[in-house]
């Protein structure tokens, strides 16, 4: 197993087949002018010394060269040894509402803004849990798979907007029944919670119902509340820009509010209900939530101790362009001797 320390240097191999290009170009340009003086032949009986085959190795050496230091950069790295590691956790899986009313300025810097500042740094207090993503307006989206990769997620949380979801609305009972099945049903040993943001907005039937099913199951779910009772209109943008504001039928501008009770009805049997609009407040519940939850010991293998080769290449690299200081263009005496080409006559 490998893996690539500094990444980013590998563009810098794309310098090496333009040199090649501008290698072969003056090569061919050499050539025209020699025929444009006269017999190729001629020509070279007039510099017997000068070999085509010795600055075509030159070339090659120096591009091997540049081609090992840049890998030397980029730091490639060898997994010497598997080991299996045990760590403690519970699955949870994060239902993030992206529907059109969490675009709501209510709640700086807006309500979708705030949700993905509050997951980030959930994820960033876990260890050794895993966690999937689960996008919902009108219906549920699968954003990523119960994964230990923390990166990743966050990679796929920051990526979210309002449009991966096509149709509009909020139905928190499809966010509910997704997450759940995103769990081993099989598996009653691990713990389980979704974890659902949103403003409470519901334009479906049967959260109660699938928050229910989810107990049956043994899941446990946390509602985080954002957005304001006061509520907020929810600004149009184009390209960026401000375009007003969402208007109804009547044209009236819309002001979509905070509904905890919905969230509250949800949770109510679980653990329960926090206001999503104090990101200190949200992370002390539910860590506490967390430490009361029982955890289950995962095993799995993983490489360790990469060890960085980059010695190897940057060795190599330099050596063959100290080489190329000591090649020179002209024949080499004992090789003309052999005649390997056939250039006596």
């Amino acid at each position: 197993m490998y893996e690539l320390d500094e990444k980013k240097y590998l563009y810098l191999l794309a310098v090496i087949p333009v040199l090649a290009l501008i290698f072969l170009a003056n090569l061919y340009w050499k050539r025209k002018k020699q025929r444009e003086f006269g017999d190729l032949e001629m020509v070279k009986r007039l510099s017997p010394e000068k070999s085509t085959f010795k600055s075509t190795l030159k070339f090659v050496v120096v591009m091997l060269g540049l081609a090992s230091v840049i890998l030397g950069l980029v730091n490639p790295k060898i997994g010497t040894k598997t080991e299996t590691v045990k760590r403690e956790g519970i699955d949870i899986v994060f239902a993030m509402d992206v529907s059109k009313s969490m675009l709501a300025e209510d709640v700086a810097p807006s309500r979708l803004e705030k949700s993905k500042q509050l997951v980030s740094q959930l994820i960033n207090q876990l260890a050794g849990d895993r966690i999937g993503i689960v996008a919902y307006a009108g219906s549920a989206f699968p954003v990523l798979p119960i994964t230990t990769d923390y990166a990743a997620s966050k990679m796929f949380l920051q990526s979210m907007n309002t449009d991966i979801v096509s149709s509009q609305g909020t139905a928190l009972d499809e966010a509910i029944r997704l997450s759940a099945s995103y769990f081993d049903k099989d598996d009653k040993s691990t713990s389980k919670m979704i974890i659902l943001v949103s403003d409470g907005e519901d334009h479906g039937e049967g959260a109660g119902e699938a928050a229910e099913e989810a107990k049956k199951q043994g899941i446990k779910i946390i509602t985080i509340g954002v957005g304001t009772e006061k509520g907020g209109p929810i600004p149009l943008k184009e390209n960026g820009r401000p375009m007003g504001f969402k208007r109804d039928r009547n044209d009236e501008v819309v002001i979509t509010k905070l509904y905890p009770e919905n969230l509250k009805a949800i949770a109510k049997n679980s653990k329960g209900y926090v206001l999503g609009n104090n990101t200190a407040q949200v992370l002390d519940y539910v860590k506490k939530a967390l430490d009361n939850i029982e955890r289950t010991e995962f095993e799995s293998e993983e490489f360790t101790d990469y060890n960085s080769q980059f010695q190897w290449f940057l060795g190599f690299g330099l050596l063959l362009l100290v080489a190329d200081v000591f090649l020179l263009e002209k024949k080499t005496a004992w090789i003309r001797k052999m005649n390997l080409f056939n250039e006596k006559e």
